[in-house]
């Protein structure tokens, strides 16, 4: 196997996201480009379990520009993953045969489970694992990974349909939040999570780490705050500091979306997610009393490419 580039699109419900790598003989690969690109797939519809026209028209404009860039990098093969809001519209596979005809592109959806097991891939290189178990989090804007895992193996893995896109569109919060939406949307997890707590009993978890998305946001306007010359871009993980990740929590809970535009570290199209984003984080530190809590920036399209390698070789 020659240097060979492969590109991957991970399609989420908003971001589609593109990493470009450079596959070496032995299999291990370099990072040449990464960037996203805020199609919102999910705006609009998710609730009504389909893609609207606008957002549709917005995801190939997305694709189309991440078309662009690739050609700049002569990549020999692109692969397309699909999550939840595809996944689970009931117009998802309209979205992927306009894809295929107007953009040559073939799209794979992808089940919540095997999600799972590609975030797991992609965090397991960049993040130490012991024995221990560790609950490895995904907020993504249709559903949640949430992954037991050590060393080892996943042990536990479920996808939720309690993403940020889907939280907006159902709870409509004020801007800013008031406690009674928080309440809601606490009570609303503490339902839906039910397996997770109960896969917990038997899996005792000690820390977590959160994965890319909207953890890459928290990170961000936590390091403006408290380190401010730290080069986030230089970093595949950064521990979370729980008193620290509380001021943030509180300064977004009160926060109009204009202050959080203005925010430093903000990522312009995080502006409304990152509140239930932060409910989320919050909740789960509180419920499992998580003292240790790292944000870490591969995921699924990392995860994805090492399968990808595994498979070719």
């Amino acid at each position: 196997m020659e240097h060979n580039r492969i590109a991957i699109i991970d399609l989420g419900t908003n971001t589609f996201n593109l990493l470009i790598t450079e596959v070496k003989p032995d299999g291990s690969y370099n990072t040449l480009l990464e960037s996203k690109n805020p199609a919102k797939l999910g705006k609009g519809g998710i609730h009504k379990s389909t893609i609207t026209p606008e957002a549709m028209e917005r995801g190939l404009e997305a694709l189309k520009s991440h078309l662009i860039t690739i050609s700049e990098y002569q990549v020999e093969s692109i692969f397309c993953f699909a999550t939840s809001a595809i996944r689970s519209a009931d117009n998802g596979q309209d979205f992927v045969k306009r894809v295929k005809e107007e953009l040559g592109l073939t799209i794979r959806i992808i089940q919540g489970d095997e999600e799972a097991q590609t975030i797991y891939d992609g965090v397991r290189q960049v993040f130490p694992l012991d024995e221990d178990y560790i609950l490895i989090m995904d907020i993504g804007g249709g559903s949640i990974e949430f992954i037991i895992a050590n060393r080892l193996g996943v042990a536990w893995k479920q996808s939720f349909e309690i993403g940020v896109a889907r939280l907006l569109e159902q709870f409509e919060p004020s801007d800013p939040i008031n406690d009674n939406e928080v309440k809601a949307i606490q009570k609303h997890l503490k339902k839906e999570l039910e397996p997770l707590f109960e896969a917990a009993k038997n899996f005792p978890v000690k820390k977590l780490v959160g994965s890319s998305g909207s953890f890459d946001t928290l990170a961000a306007i936590l390091s403006k705050k408290f380190f401010p010359l730290l080069d986030m871009s230089k970093l595949t993980s950064l521990y979370l500091d729980n008193k620290r990740l509380l001021t943030v929590h509180k300064e977004l809970m009160s926060s109009t979306t204009d202050e959080r535009k203005v925010m430093p570290g903000m990522i312009p199209h995080r502006v409304d997610s990152i509140v239930p984003a932060s409910i989320i984080v919050k909740f789960i530190i509180d419920e499992f009393k998580f003292k240790d809590v790292w944000q870490c920036t591969f995921s699924l399209k990392e995860g994805a490419i090492l399968q990808i390698i595994s498979s070719q070789l």
